[in-house]
């Protein structure tokens, strides 16, 4: 590898780095919102914002894509959309810290979605990560022999999640790749613009939940997901992986930095072992679903 090619794969990394840590920051800044406001209506207000703002760029692209693709673009951006209210709906009643995690999963989801919708060969050791993944969920939230509400909420967000990117590896084209997030983002502001109906979404209360929703909507929208789509044209799928798997943490690192939560030996434990499934499942060769296809997942 020659030193420029190795300064910019080496920046790209930091970028990623600096995406996830935003990506991150988003949960217990969404855990403080939604308890001011509804959750659809937050939503619906964040995506409009971020739909607009990737008009404003991708519009003509967008004039390019087939009848196919702009298909293809409502099947995911529904996905997501759901996926999403599921997510924070969930939020409402978990940690920010056990969030992140538990959401972490649709790591582990994606290959398990990828063998039974595409058929493809799944390596032995995946099990292995399931079990992991499974254990540490269990550390991380059960509540006696109960898991609850909230958490079940995000697990199911995480499955469709993992749905996305498959859909997303199938599906995603690189020179379709901004018009195609396009669409999607389109279809999830309008997913959860009918969850606020029949009154329509409310604005955030104040000009502090403004600043959130605005920041959400641009930098760990918008912005986060130009930074990765540079990256990850100069990264392999597996470093790229990696760097993603790093989200929890950012997550359980500000919740607890800002006070909303308080660290224990069970998120210590149940977290290492989440990230030890996710680890094991980016660093097996695998020919189908590559995570640097899943476009949408954190970064809007």
């Amino acid at each position: 590898m020659s030193a420029l090619s190795s300064r910019t794969a080496m920046l790209a990394t930091v970028g990623l780095i600096a995406v996830t840590a935003v990506w991150g920051s988003t949960f217990f800044l969404i855990k403080d919102l939604v308890a001011r406001m509804p959750v659809a209506d937050f939503l619906a207000v964040r995506f409009l914002i971020a739909a607009l703002t990737m008009l404003v760029f991708f519009r003509r692209p967008l004039l390019r894509l087939s009848r196919r693709e702009w298909g293809q673009g409502l099947a995911l951006g529904a996905i997501f959309g759901i996926a999403q209210l599921l997510q924070t709906s969930g939020l409402e009643h978990t940690s920010a810290s056990i969030s992140g995690f538990v959401t972490g999963m649709y790591v582990v989801f994606t290959p398990l979605l990828g063998t039974v919708l595409l058929r493809q060969r799944l390596p032995p050791i995946t099990w292995i990560a399931v079990l992991l993944s499974v254990g540490g969920l269990g550390l991380l939230a059960l509540h006696g022999l109960s898991i609850s509400y909230g958490v079940w909420l995000t697990l199911a967000s995480a499955a469709l999640y993992g749905l996305h990117i498959v859909g997303l590896g199938a599906w995603s084209r690189a020179g379709s790749a901004f018009a195609l997030s396009t669409v999607q983002v389109i279809v999830i502001a309008a997913v959860c613009l009918l969850a606020t109906l029949p009154a329509g979404p409310g604005l955030p209360p104040d000009r502090g939940a403004w600043i959130a929703v605005v920041y959400m909507a641009l930098a760990a929208g918008a912005g986060a997901m130009l930074v990765q789509t540079w990256a990850q044209a100069h990264l392999s799928p597996t470093r790229a992986a990696i760097v993603m798997t790093l989200e929890p943490v950012f997550a359980a690192a500000f919740a607890v930095s800002f006070g909303h939560d308080t660290l224990t030996w069970r998120m210590l434990a149940g977290g290492v072992l989440v990230l030890a499934a996710m680890y094991l499942v980016e660093l097996v060769p695998r020919g189908g679903v590559a995570l640097q296809a899943e476009g949408l997942h954190h970064e809007v």
